[in-house]
């Protein structure tokens, strides 16, 4: 068998699915086998993502990679058609590395535990696959699919208020996805050809109007999952009520399935509206940047406060897909890697505290850093990760986007200077909002009656080492971010220069300076 010919992108989208039907019949009755199960599946399929990437992905190819297309249901034109280029890639990465963490998290889970990491399992392969799938109606269904798990992880085993979370949730992302489906066939019955392939697709000539409505259709079903205020409700509701491994799919995966769709079909696909809606895009950003900083700074509940600063972090995804830079779009993809890690840390450790004292609201916490030393100071080094500490990946995803926005061509000095403004706003408000939460939760006077009623016991080998798991990462970016953006380069500087072209007045000035380097006299006639 030639390797280099290997199915490696269905591999690994269908192994875990695969292995999670056989769950149901392993004998287990208290769930350690079935952890131990799912553990060496995430595991193995983390392991394939690696090699498969590593043996057949160039970094200096912009295209799609590790291409396969299968007809599955030709009578609708429906192809099983994956690849992988720089904006995928990362991100198939981040989902086999958090999920594998996060089924190491579940280890305490022993309510129905082979639904449970059956769930997970097949999450897993979902998840990859909206990342991978290169067909429209594809893409659709693996949107539609991922979903699915989610509702019941969070109806089943969230808190008090998990049914009205899990239906929120499903009603916001369901009723975004039509947009999606009506989008979709939009595009492909549109012209003489009727196709879904998304490479195709990008290559049709859309006129102008028609782009900005199907633009506007993809920009809301994918400001539900980004979230975007004032599509973002769902998703303090969802994180107050989810369990810690749920909490770290949803920060650290699902929210990126949002900023990725974005990148790929309303940029990639639709240039020409593109440029007339990234000032749009960059108000929201600053919106979600400045009002979700804010929200969080009064929030009482630990875990919603987590979920506001989720949602003030996504602001700069928005903000450096619409820079036409190299540098911002760079900063974006940065962004969304970078957050994934450290929300799903923060998250993690969100679920360890709770499980320790056993209330989420800061009024009744106070001085456990004495009992809880580990957690203290791996809460400490996450939360300044979160906020941005030079030498933390963070730091350099929101500088990039910064200097990238800030020296674009594209914009006004007058609209630059305001919304660089905002956003540091947006930057000195974060620190305040989380290191107040430090203090709250760790320092002063101990509360006597959380001391005297609940054993405040120590992080636990396992936490430890997934905390250490992700901040490996986090802090490797941070010092040397070239250990990720050198996978994604190519594609993006590729993707910003198709960006520029549709800008008109850049057009012009590129058309302009073209027209006098050929004029220019030639040294040495």
């Amino acid at each position: 068998m030639n390797i280099a010919n290997f199915p490696w992108l269905t591999t690994i989208i269908l192994f875990p699915i695969a292995a999670s039907l056989l769950l149901p019949i392993i004998p287990d009755k208290e769930g350690k086998t079935v952890r131990w199960y799912s553990l060496v599946v995430g595991l193995i399929d983390f392991a394939l993502i690696v090699y498969a990437f590593y043996t057949g992905y160039d970094f200096s190819n912009p295209d799609l990679q590790l291409v396969e297309s299968y007809p599955w249901v030709p009578q609708l034109g429906l192809n099983w058609s994956v690849g992988a280029d720089g904006l995928s890639m990362p991100l198939i990465i981040l989902t086999g590395f958090i999920t594998t963490l996060a089924i190491l998290a579940a280890w305490p889970v022993t309510f129905k535990p082979k639904l449970f990491y059956f769930l997970i399992l097949a999450m897993y392969g979902g998840q990859i696959a909206v990342f991978a799938v290169q067909d429209m109606l594809l893409f659709f269904l693996v949107w539609e699919l991922e979903l699915v798990p989610i509702y019941f992880l969070l109806s089943i085993w969230g808190g008090k208020r998990r049914q009205y979370a899990a239906t929120k949730f499903i009603l916001y992302t369901a009723g975004g996805s039509l947009f999606i489906l009506l989008s979709a066939l939009t595009m492909g019955f549109y012209g003489d050809t009727v196709t879904f392939d998304m490479r195709s697709l990008a290559l049709k000539d859309f006129a102008l109007n028609f782009q900005l409505a199907l633009y506007a259709g993809f920009l809301i079903a994918y400001a539900v999952k980004l979230p975007i205020i004032p599509l973002h409700t769902w998703l303090p509701d969802a994180h107050g009520e989810a369990t810690a491994p749920v909490h770290m799919l949803l920060a650290g995966i699902l929210l990126k399935m949002g900023g990725y769709a974005l990148v790929r079909m309303n940029a990639q696909m639709l240039p020409d509206a593109h440029a007339y809606f990234a000032p749009v895009l960059v108000v929201l950003g600053v919106v979600n940047i400045i009002y979700a900083a804010l929200t969080s700074f009064a929030q009482r509940n630990l875990k919603r406060k987590i979920a506001y600063s989720s949602i003030s972090h996504m602001g700069f995804v928005m903000i450096g897909i619409a820079s036409f830079t190299d540098l911002g779009l760079s900063g974006a993809v940065l962004q969304m890697v970078s957050h994934g890690l450290i929300g799903a840390s923060l998250f993690f450790l969100v679920g360890a505290t709770y499980d320790r004292t056993h209330t989420l609201m800061l009024d009744e916490m106070g001085g456990v850093a004495k009992r809880m030393p580990k957690i203290f100071a791996m809460f400490t080094t996450c939360s300044m990760a979160s906020l941005a500490l030079p030498g933390m990946s963070g730091f350099v995803a929101e500088l990039m986007v910064f200097v990238g926005f800030a020296t674009s061509d594209a914009y006004s000095s007058t609209f630059k200077v305001i919304v660089v403004f905002l956003m540091a706003v947006g930057v000195i408000l974060t620190p305040i909002y989380l290191l107040s939460m430090l203090r709250e939760i760790f320092y002063g006077k101990e509360n006597e009656e959380l001391v005297s009623h609940q054993a405040l016991i120590d992080a636990e080998p396992r936490e430890v080492f997934i905390i250490a798991c992700l901040l490996i990462p986090i802090i490797g970016i941070g010092f040397y971010p070239k250990l990720l953006t050198q996978m994604y380069d190519a594609t993006t500087v590729q993707l910003t220069a198709r960006l520029r072209d549709s800008v008109p007045t850049l057009a012009q000035q590129q058309e302009e300076t073209l027209k006098v380097s050929l004029s220019a006299p030639k040294i040495g006639n």
